[in-house]
């Protein structure tokens, strides 16, 4: 059956139901709105970290006036709305609900792109969690689609707080001795994973984590949260305090899954604009290195007129930013502009606590700069009687890559994946570091 599009809102009967008026009476609670057309059919489905703002946007003149919403706006006729415990919360009832009912304009808006979907590999032993936008037809457990690949990609790093489990895309078989002694990635640093890959964790209790994300990800989150303050006084009576202590962490994290962190430290970085996973394939190729790596650090010195001179840490996994990896410097020992010497400090505290607390090294190092920068840091390790891990400098104005030992820098294709990744680690280092420069400012101006 063709679908029925319903007439303009100038050919209608006026509705006696005022839609704007009606958002006004929404809560300012995260939750899910329902924009429906003059038969009660729901013909575009969104989420809101507040309901009252965000359908109440869709009633102003910059909402008619726009491209993309110019068209859903003119059949709106009713709205609804659903309540959501969290903004993840919300973001998982817009999927089922988008994928329950196909509303037309939610396809229209997308301008009919792929959309994301989040797969769990159940059939594994220790199953991973993927995003993908192009997903697997059997052994898994499909979740979407998702309307934001930017904000599924954000809930599934909130649930990895919550729930740790794995992203990466290793085939892990307790059954082989050698994976007692491969190295976890900083996921299990942070405690966003439980290190299956090390067999830190074992088989049945990594399933009971995967299948308190699979409750989450269906709606059952107060399911889950009974189940979990039964287990809590259990081990209360049973004197165990510690384990009570950490589920009841557990939970208030549970009712609170945000999207958002602060503004100030957790900035959201710009849109990806190329496969990740290319520029990753290409770097193993270009460095020769022995496999493809998951984890690259990117550093970047800033400062005015030689005052205040600070650093960033940027943290990338899987060709993605790991926003829970940054880290940002105030330089201690370094008078006056100097570059080099604030490097070699930063890179020595950076690099002296990770081997203090055993954690694991990235496998790229990316240093903003030429040659000096390189082997500021190369001076740095040295000092520390430490190998360094793969470093590289990347040069802004010839984009030429300098590599220890190696008098001729490297010099890729402009529209190579593997520089196109490698400037997006140094530029976000750049922006990190110049935000925090900005927030220092600031705050001198408001004392």
């Amino acid at each position: 059956m063709a679908d029925r599009i319903p007439l303009p809102v100038s050919e209608q009967t006026p509705d006696p139901r005022d839609p704007a008026a009606k958002v006004r009476t929404f809560p300012t609670t995260p939750g899910v709105y329902l924009m429906k057309d003059d038969r009660g059919e729901v013909i575009y489905v969104g989420k809101a970290k507040n309901l009252r703002s965000r359908a109440g946007h869709y009633f102003t003149r910059e909402a008619a006036e726009n491209d993309r919403t110019r068209e859903l706006v003119r059949y709106i006729r009713d709205v609804d709305f659903i309540p959501a415990v969290s903004e993840v919360d919300a973001l998982l009832k817009e999927a089922r609900l988008i994928k329950d009912i196909g509303p037309k304009f939610n396809r229209v808006l997308k301008d009919d792109k792929s959309f994301p979907y989040l797969q769990v590999r159940v059939r594994e032993e220790f199953p991973r969690v993927e995003f993908t936008r192009t997903p697997r037809r059997r052994g898994v457990r499909l979740y979407g689609p998702f309307t934001s690949a930017r904000s599924l990609r954000a809930a599934i790093q909130v649930m990895q707080r919550v729930i740790q489990f794995r992203t990466c895309s290793l085939d892990i078989d307790s059954a082989d001795d050698r994976w007692r002694w491969f190295r976890p990635c900083l996921l299990h640093s942070i405690h966003q994973c439980t290190a299956p890959c090390n067999l830190r964790v074992s088989r049945e209790e990594y399933r009971r984590q995967i299948r308190k994300l699979l409750l989450v990800l269906e709606g059952k989150t107060a399911r889950l949260l009974r189940e979990m303050r039964q287990q809590m006084l259990e081990a209360s009576t049973a004197m165990q305090f510690e384990k009570a202590a950490r589920i009841r962490d557990e939970i208030t994290a549970l009712e609170n899954l945000e999207l958002r962190g602060d503004v100030d430290r957790d900035v959201q970085p710009e849109v990806f604009v190329m496969d990740p996973k290319k520029g990753l394939t290409g770097l193993k190729k270009v460095l020769g290195l022995s496999k493809v790596p998951r984890t690259i650090e990117g550093f970047d010195i800033a400062h005015l007129s030689g005052q205040d001179t600070v650093a960033s840490l940027v943290s990338f996994l899987d060709g993605l930013p790991f926003k829970p990896g940054y880290r940002r410097f105030k330089v201690k020992s370094v008078e006056g502009i100097d570059d080099f010497a604030s490097m070699r400090e930063v890179i020595t505290r950076r690099f002296r606590r990770l081997h203090d607390e055993a954690a694991a090294f990235p496998d790229i190092l990316l240093i903003d700069g030429g040659k000096g920068q390189l082997q500021a840091a190369l001076d740095a390790f040295e000092a520390l009687s430490m190998e360094p891990p793969t470093l590289i400098s990347l040069a802004k104005r010839e984009e030429e890559i300098f590599r220890p030992g190696n008098p001729e820098p490297l010099r890729l294709s402009r529209h190579s994946a593997a520089l196109r990744l490698l400037q997006y680690v140094r530029d976000e280092a750049h922006r990190y570091a110049q935000h925090y420069h900005h927030i220092l400012r600031r705050k001198k101006l408001g004392e």
